[in-house]
């Protein structure tokens, strides 16, 4: 195999996952992202520098999200370089509910592909995803963060993913509430209980099937669809101030939900109705980050270097 000359440049969007209802199979890409830039070196071992979210937290060597899903893509296309220089500007919260792990995994996997010649070829999309998971045990972040847009994701009984991108109705803005403090994924998921009563079970399975037409077709529902009473009552406890933000939220007719494991909030905004946001963002604590992001319907991609 050989690899190309220079350096490229890959951005990998956030993501928020369940939307509510769809637990572990609705994700939704969100244009902010994290920048990934790369070389092959003749010398051996690797050099990474990190700026941005995570700058001072995250490890600079083999043990790095990003370097680890990279070694994991150069393995499956039997291409494993001597080593390379890497350079990431992280824009999405770490541990906040807005996938940066999933997105590590992803722009790790497509900047691997985009370092050697012919990888579109020996390393599709679908290899991605199913590759992505075993780093990550359920596809919703992963679909989102390499398709972009609305993905509802599954695992077939093979153990492996597929995705699907119904589309997004041109009056669904999201807002997302980021709190100041973080939560780890796996304590989020650590309390959520091993069987679910068969009327919450009802619940959320009307409530997804009405999420994919309100999102593409009637904004208006979106309320309703994205009722939940399969895990956030159970992670309630985790996160008490993003608990009472979105009972509040609710109460306001704004469809509001956990992004993620949480804490940090979504808000799926009806355009029609969006007079209404800001005397409802009267209940979010000053020290929360409050953003309008658009949908990211591109998924990871690889863009030219600055010039």
């Amino acid at each position: 195999m050989t690899f190309v000359s220079g350096a490229v440049r890959i951005l990998v969007p956030a993501s928020s996952a369940n939307l509510g209802p769809g637990f572990d199979s609705m994700g939704l890409a969100l244009a902010v992202h994290d920048e990934l830039t790369a070389m092959v070196t003749n010398d051996e071992g690797i050099k990474v520098d990190v700026e941005g979210e995570g700058a001072d937290a995250v490890s600079t060597d083999e043990t790095n999200l990003v370097v680890r899903a990279m070694n994991r893509g150069f393995s499956a296309m039997d291409s494993v370089p001597p080593g390379f220089i890497l350079k990431c500007r992280n824009a999405i919260p770490h541990g906040r509910g807005l996938g940066s792990s999933a997105s590590a995994v992803i722009g790790g996997l497509a900047v691997a592909r985009s370092l050697v010649e012919g990888g579109e070829d020996l390393m599709s999309n679908r290899q991605i995803l199913n590759i992505a998971l075993e780093f990550e045990s359920h596809p919703d972040n992963l679909s989102a963060a390499l398709h972009g847009g609305f993905n509802v994701s599954w695992l077939e009984t093979n153990g492996t993913a597929g995705a699907v991108q119904p589309s997004v109705h041109e009056d669904v803005v999201p807002v997302v509430l980021i709190p100041p403090h973080e939560l780890a994924t796996s304590k989020a998921r650590g309390v959520l209980p091993q069987q679910v009563d068969r009327s919450a079970a009802c619940h959320n399975l009307s409530r997804t099937g009405l999420l994919v037409y309100a999102i593409s077709q009637d904004p208006g529902l979106l309320w309703e669809a994205t009722s939940d009473r399969l895990h956030q009552d159970a992670r309630a406890q985790m996160y008490p101030e993003t608990t009472k933000i979105i009972s509040a939220l609710r109460e306001r007719n704004m469809a509001a939900m956990t992004s993620g494991a949480g804490p940090a909030v979504l808000l799926l905004i009806d355009r029609n109705h969006a007079s209404e946001l800001e005397a409802a963002l009267s209940v979010v604590p000053q020290d929360w980050t409050r953003i309008a992001v658009p949908v990211d319907f591109e998924g990871v991609r690889a863009v030219p270097l600055p010039v």
